[in-house]
């Protein structure tokens, strides 16, 4: 019975990040790309604040996979690597903790890309 009880955890935050942006899209005039970097910025801040770590132990995928859970991942690079190697952390931490994430997205943006037939509009 436990395992329904994550699902549904991760369907309700996953889903209500979505509904945040759905609403961004539909009420106000900013473009996708900015909503995008909020969201990446909006969970770099959350991660700072120690806010969005308990929000991923509680919804697991539903938090890490929007984009806040990637900002999330940046922050949290950036503060462990600076602990370990000082100021040089923060600009080595975010891409060793985002590494994995960065390394699927190119390789499936390409696939897609061999993959795909593409015309112009």
């Amino acid at each position: 019975m436990m395992e329904w009880q994550e699902l549904f955890q991760a369907f309700v935050v996953g889903g209500g990040i979505c509904v945040v942006g759905q609403v961004l899209i539909d009420k106000t005039k900013l473009m996708s790309a900015r909503i995008l970097v909020l969201f990446v910025c909006l969970g770099c801040v959350l991660g700072g604040l120690g806010i969005y770590e308990k929000l991923e132990n509680f919804a697991g995928a539903g938090a890490t996979v929007p984009l806040t859970g990637f900002g999330y991942r940046l922050a949290e690079g950036v503060m462990q690597e600076v602990d370990q190697a000082g100021f040089l952390g923060i600009f080595t931490g975010g891409l060793k903790a985002a590494a994995a994430g960065i390394t699927a997205a190119v390789f499936f943006a390409f696939l897609a890309a061999l993959l795909s037939d593409p015309k112009e509009k």
